[in-house]
């Protein structure tokens, strides 16, 4: 019986590939990609092995030549570029090489001293080879290639080296390393990759609620559309690329939440955005007190004015007054005695929200959800921050995000999913994009390391999003590190990550928990308007936006901080400080950052850091300039240096490194 599951040449282990190649891995337009597979053959004959790339449209490169790495490991590898939106595919195609075999062959042979007439066979049977190979020449080049025959086959030629050196010139042998003539093809399955805009992989995000810009609590009034644009400056001259909004959606009156999330509410309180719908709508409407549909475009198009983008929270759940709990109970679980279940989450309960029961009636719901979906995509949104994506279906998720995509292939999706390993990262191998992280839980260095380490083994369809607090998370390292940690946060954050983000207050240094032990913040936002006077903060030197701002342009400026492939990790004596470093070449500009952090909030600390030099691109004895981009001052490193670092005046060093000439 003939084997079907391996080819003439076997392929194994290709890379990128996500669970076998269930599901496509995932790249950014303009990105060049490493292939990489185990290729290999019985006996002795030499192999090759390339690439052939399929773009959306059907273009791509057929044929990139795989080079061989490392000493008998069999591996292959080349590098590829994915220029446009969309789905795109490659295969592994390995090959008998003829032509390289007998080459390799004839040279050992005549480097061992074998005369013309004992290698009189091989000179023939290589001209037949390269005869055999003319018609995959360009044919500007067939006199090269029939002069090595000719040669091959001249018996006046008695020295064997004379023979050969045609046949065995560099040229010759470059030009079939590119135009080879392949025998026994095996090709490997089908592997895909889907490519974004670059958004997906590399931006800055700011959130913020707009009823608490403009806001008033005496009297108690929400803010609008209008008064949050006039915010948006500020957020930009942050250097923020995404704002991303809360639900704006009408909030339900039923079982309403009042300030710090207690069941006793006033005529006045404003209630959770995340209990949504109400008599004035549901998913597909605005609250009333931010302003109409009409509003919320005019806030899309002031924002997109300052080069940055809107995201929307697409939190699919419903407050009891939710339209659809009457039109559509079966859209929900309903209990024994007649009651449709409110969230739990056992010992707490969410009394003004009902979750969805994808179960019951999964095409009603899914196209419902599908319509929410392109009606706001309709309206300039073309990134959407899920809640709780792991309380649904993955294969809702997955059905979804190919929808909206097929259509619409810029629109991104971030998942806010804290929960399991295995479930954060289904969701991203289902469909998206980006995905919050543990970040705001790893605090030292071997905890940020291991983390680190195990988001680069996900790289390839994982894209983090390190967010430094939201309205859910206030990390103790926050409550008690005072203003040097809310620094250091945000620079482990912005430059570790690709993708970063703060939620609204962190620039204030707002730290104060609503309990001893616990992550809400004192008067949540979520419950109660949040009027904050923000040029008062910035007057009396209290605010940190210049500092995120100067954080941003370092990411501007430096493309090696635009990916998360690159990060490298370096020694230093003792846990106080972490060092890593971002290197980026070829396409992405050669470019190199080094980040030096004192993780310890509250005292001065020292170290030495011992450099992975090779990590750098520079060698084990070189030495270096580097300049800080936080301080503007330079110095000369080597291998091995001393730092001290002071966190109430700077925790840390962001080095531009440069290359002495």
């Amino acid at each position: 019986m003939i084997g079907r599951s391996i080819g003439r040449v076997v392929i194994s282990d290709v890379s990128p590939a996500v669970s076998c190649g269930q599901w496509p891995s995932r790249a950014v337009e303009g990105e060049t990609l490493t292939v990489a597979a185990t290729v290999f053959r019985d006996g002795h004959d030499l192999i090759g092995a390339n690439v052939a790339l399929s773009g959306p449209d059907g273009r791509g490169n057929p044929f990139t030549r795989m080079r061989q790495v490392g000493v008998g490991a069999d591996r292959y590898e080349a590098e590829v570029r994915v220029d446009s939106e969309g789905l795109w595919g490659f295969r592994v195609e390995a090959w008998a090489d003829p032509v390289s075999t007998w080459r390799h062959a004839i040279e050992i042979k005549t480097g061992a001293g074998q005369s013309t007439d004992e290698l009189s066979v091989d000179f023939e049977d290589g001209a037949r080879i390269l005869l055999h190979a003319l018609p995959g020449v360009p044919e500007s080049r067939w006199a090269e290639v029939q002069h090595a025959v000719s040669a091959l086959r001249d018996d006046t030629l008695t020295d064997p080296h004379a023979r050969i050196a045609a046949a065995c010139d560099p040229a010759l042998v470059d030009l079939f390393t590119r135009c080879p003539l392949r025998e026994l093809i095996t090709r490997s399955p089908l592997y895909r990759i889907w490519v974004d805009r670059p958004r997906a992989l590399f931006g800055s995000w700011y959130e913020f609620f707009p009823r608490s810009e403009g806001a008033s609590l005496d009297p108690p009034r929400s803010g609008t559309f209008a008064t949050a644009a006039e915010r948006l400056p500020a957020v930009a001259a942050m250097g923020f690329d995404v704002v991303y909004l809360p639900p704006i959606h009408p909030i339900g009156e039923v079982n309403r939440k009042g300030p710090n999330n207690t069941l006793v509410t006033g005529p006045d309180d404003p209630g959770s955005p995340w209990a949504i719908g109400s008599d004035a709508g549901g998913h597909d409407a605005v609250h009333p007190d931010l302003g109409t549909i009409d509003d919320f475009d005019d806030f899309v198009a002031r924002t997109r004015a300052l080069d940055m983008e809107v995201a929307l929270d697409l939190a699919l759940q419903c407050a009891p007054d939710h339209p659809w709990a009457k039109t559509h109970p079966e859209w929900f679980t309903v209990k024994s005695d007649g009651s449709i279940a409110y969230a739990e989450n056992p010992p707490k309960k969410y009394q003004d929200i009902y979750p969805l029961n994808f179960d019951n009636d999964p095409a009603g719901l899914y196209h419902e959800v599908l319509r929410v979906v392109r009606y706001w995509t309709s309206h300039g949104v073309r990134i959407f921050r899920v809640d709780n994506p792991h309380t649904k279906p993955v294969q809702f998720w997955e059905w979804l995000i190919a929808e909206v995509k097929s259509v619409e292939p810029d629109v991104l999706f971030l998942s806010e999913a804290f929960t399991r390993p295995p479930m954060m990262r289904t969701l991203a191998k289902a469909g998206f994009t980006q995905s919050y992280t543990y970040f705001t839980w790893r605090n030292t260095r071997s905890e940020l390391e291991t983390y680190g380490r195990e988001l680069l083994e996900t790289a390839h369809y994982m894209r983090p999003n390190f967010f430094v607090n939201t309205p859910d998370i206030l990390p103790g390292y926050l409550q008690e590190g005072g203003d040097p940690a809310f620094k250091i946060r945000a620079v482990l954050a912005s430059m570790m990550s690709p993708s970063w983000g703060v939620y609204a207050g962190y620039e204030l240094f707002e730290n104060t928990p609503v309990r001893t032990g616990g992550e809400e913040y004192l008067d949540s936002e979520k419950y109660q308007y949040r009027p904050r006077d923000w040029a008062g903060a910035e007057h009396a030197g209290r605010s940190l936006a210049p500092y995120l701002a100067r954080l941003n342009r370092i990411r501007r400026d430096h493309p090696a901080t635009h990916w998360l492939r690159n990060l490298r990790f370096h020694h230093t004596d003792g846990d106080e400080f972490i060092v890593f470093s971002k290197r980026s070449g070829g396409a992405q500009g050669d470019d190199c950052v080094l980040v030096v952090v004192n993780l310890d909030p509250h005292n001065t600390q020292e170290t030495t850091v011992r450099l992975d030099m090779p990590a750098l691109g520079l060698e084990w004895r070189e030495t270096f300039d580097v300049h800080d981009e936080i301080s503007g001052t330079d110095y000369t490193w080597g291998q091995e240096n001393y730092v001290q670092l002071d966190p109430a005046t700077e925790p840390a060093h962001i080095f531009d490194v440069r290359r002495r000439k």
